[in-house]
């Protein structure tokens, strides 16, 4: 609600909130394989994967939070986010196996 005021104090207290999501958001899914590790030996992160991970994940959130909040349409949204998706899968498949390059292990 505080978001259709147009109030530049509400609009700053929104994007804190995003921000905030995006790093929930973050912390929730670094938390899968930090977990996975203690139950089996399949799941070796060391804390650079953890960090990459971190650092890929809270771009990619941060990314589409400021690019959805430049577009004015929910179609444009779809479409900046599909491109985000993809750009996120492409670095995350180029870090783990190096489909293109040798980037990966």
């Amino acid at each position: 609600m505080s978001t259709l005021t147009g109030n530049s104090l509400d609009s700053k207290h929104s994007l804190g909130k995003s921000i905030s999501c995006v790093v929930a958001v973050t912390a929730a899914v670094l938390m899968i394989p930090l977990v996975a590790m203690q139950f089996t030996g399949e799941v070796d992160w060391t804390g650079s994967d953890f960090v990459v991970a971190g650092i890929l994940l809270m771009v990619t959130g941060l990314g589409f939070v400021f690019a959805s909040r430049k577009v004015k349409t929910a179609t444009q949204r779809v479409l900046v986010g599909g491109v985000i998706a993809l750009a996120f899968v492409y670095v995350w498949a180029e870090l783990a196996v190096g489909i293109f390059t040798n980037l990966g292990s």
